[in-house]
């Protein structure tokens, strides 16, 4: 199987650094950071975004200022784990918003949901009318977040 891995020196890396932590920071500025002038700062930053390291610039907003400060986990059981009835719920879970992370897992259940919502009873809605009736959902089980300690947004 080929690698889709890059090789990334100690420039890349403080610049991956950097941005992961201002992604508005100006590349004069990024460059005085990490030792470079800017243009050559600029064509690593091009390179890291061609090589698609860099997928992306956005915004980091903050959920509880938005009102959705609910956070719920859900084991996801399937009824069918064939790899149609896999991608049928992947491609399914994509269109709830709600959802804030989904990921295969190999365990005793299938998929583990982050579901953000603004409170339980909204999170009982989603559940029932979303997150249930998602393609070949056999089962979930819930376990609601009482504080996020460390949490990237």
């Amino acid at each position: 199987m080929p690698s889709d891995r890059i090789d990334l020196d100690r420039f890349d890396h403080a610049i991956l650094r950097e941005l992961a932590a201002d992604g508005r920071i100006s590349a004069t500025e990024l460059g005085r950071r990490i030792g470079l002038s800017k243009s050559p700062t600029q064509a690593r930053m091009k390179r890291l975004e061609e090589q698609r390291v860099i997928t992306g610039y956005r915004a980091n907003l903050d959920p509880i200022r938005m009102g959705q400060a609910h956070v719920a986990f859900v084991e996801v059981r399937l009824s069918d784990t064939r790899e149609a009835a896999l991608q049928a719920f992947n491609k399914a879970v994509l269109a709830v918003p709600e959802v804030e992370q989904c990921h295969m897992i190999a365990s005793r259940f299938d998929y583990l949901l982050k579901v953000r919502t603004t409170d339980i009873q909204d999170y009982r809605r989603v559940l029932a009318e979303k997150i249930s009736a998602l393609p070949h959902v056999a089962s979930t089980s819930t376990y609601v977040a009482m504080e996020a300690v460390k949490e990237l947004f």
